[in-house]
């Protein structure tokens, strides 16, 4: 950086880096969402969800839009895990309120049959550039993939499935099958990520929403095993670019999920006690988390309580304060709002 200029202050990335912050860096996953009515009238002039995703300039207003309403510490690129099916070849639509649904299913076919079109990622990167360009200096901007695991499931289903039936199916009876599905999903994240950092973004985390539907052998060989082969490969090209992992449902597993992934940072989902996690991870290692996201719904003293048990609890980590999974579409404004205010008093 040329003599003279000053690096922002930016506490989300600085605390992702091993920073304590005697103030916590706020941000909610699925910020950017239907609560908010300036999120809700965008989408509907734009016809759904997936046409929002893949016009960047819409897109870009969407992930700014929790930012100006509340100043989050971090805005969350605005998109969707699967895309990467998408790009690797499947199609992938939206069906009003039941959610998203990919064709052909793997349950049925390989994916060999697919013919990848990675060029359907580009509207991403736009929407990067474009809300790295308009974001405060102190604003820290996350990028995000789907985790192999959890994007397999969709793919190997065609939509969400009851505890992840299918996927585990396959997994258990072509396991060969199943690790080509893996290593295909692995090497497309990477590129996908790289191109999020390329593009501007400061950090990223994976989603492995449904990590915890998996046995021990299965947590290690599906879930740890892809990741700590993405973060090896991200990090060869964007050593500095923090990467955070977010095992859902993972619960005891976590130590061992750190500790053999190197992530830079774990997220913690509403079921983990702070008090445990912060014995049982590695020293120093940042973490994420952990509001339950109906205890943002229900507010008031319950909201407050829960708040200051989550912020005591890490008196000597890294922490930035989140919730344990995304905000809920009937999710008061007033009160996220109680909820920063009584994280940020602590300064």
């Amino acid at each position: 950086m040329p003599s003279g200029i000053e690096t922002p202050d930016r506490p989300l990335l600085a605390t992702l880096r091993g920073e304590v912050r005697v103030t916590p860096p706020v941000w909610f996953m699925r910020q950017a969402g239907r609560y908010l009515p300036e999120y809700r009238e965008l989408r509907a002039e734009k016809g759904g969800f997936l046409a929002l995703v893949e016009d960047s300039a819409a897109a870009a207003e969407v992930t700014l839009q929790p930012i100006r309403r509340f100043g989050f510490d971090g805005a969350i690129l605005f998109s969707d895990i699967l895309v990467i099916p998408y790009a690797l070849g499947q199609d992938l639509w939206f069906e009003v309120g039941e959610g998203p649904r990919l064709a052909p299913k793997l349950a049925d076919v390989d994916l060999a049959s697919f013919v990848p079109a990675m060029d359907r990622l580009d509207p991403v990167y736009g929407t990067v550039r474009r809300v790295a360009a308009a974001l405060p200096a102190e604003t820290t901007l996350l990028g995000f993939a789907g985790s192999p695991w959890t994007v397999a499931t969709y793919m190997v289903a065609g939509q969400g499935s009851k505890e992840q039936g299918p996927a585990r199916r396959l997994a258990y009876g072509d396991p060969a099958r199943f690790q080509a599905i893996i290593d295909a999903i692995v090497a497309a994240t990477v590129e996908y990520l790289s191109g999020q950092i390329e593009a501007g973004v400061h950090a990223v985390q994976l989603f492995d929403s449904w990590s915890g539907s998996l046995a021990p052998a299965e947590f290690e060989r599906w879930v740890i095993a892809p990741t700590v082969a993405i973060v090896d490969r991200l990090r060869a090209r964007h050593p500095d670019t923090p990467i955070i992992g977010f095992p859902k449902g993972a619960g005891a597993k976590l130590p061992a999920y750190a500790r053999e992934t190197r992530v830079d940072a774990v997220g913690l989902d509403e079921t983990v006690d702070p008090v445990w996690a912060d014995g049982a991870l590695p020293d120093g290692l940042p973490v994420q988390g952990n509001l339950d996201p109906l205890a943002l719904v229900a507010g008031g003293d319950a909201l407050d309580r829960a708040v200051d048990r989550i912020l005591g609890a890490f008196p000597a980590r890294p922490h930035v304060f989140n919730l344990g999974h995304g905000i809920v579409p009937d999710t008061p404004i007033a009160h996220v709002e109680r909820a920063l205010a009584r994280v940020r008093k602590r300064g």
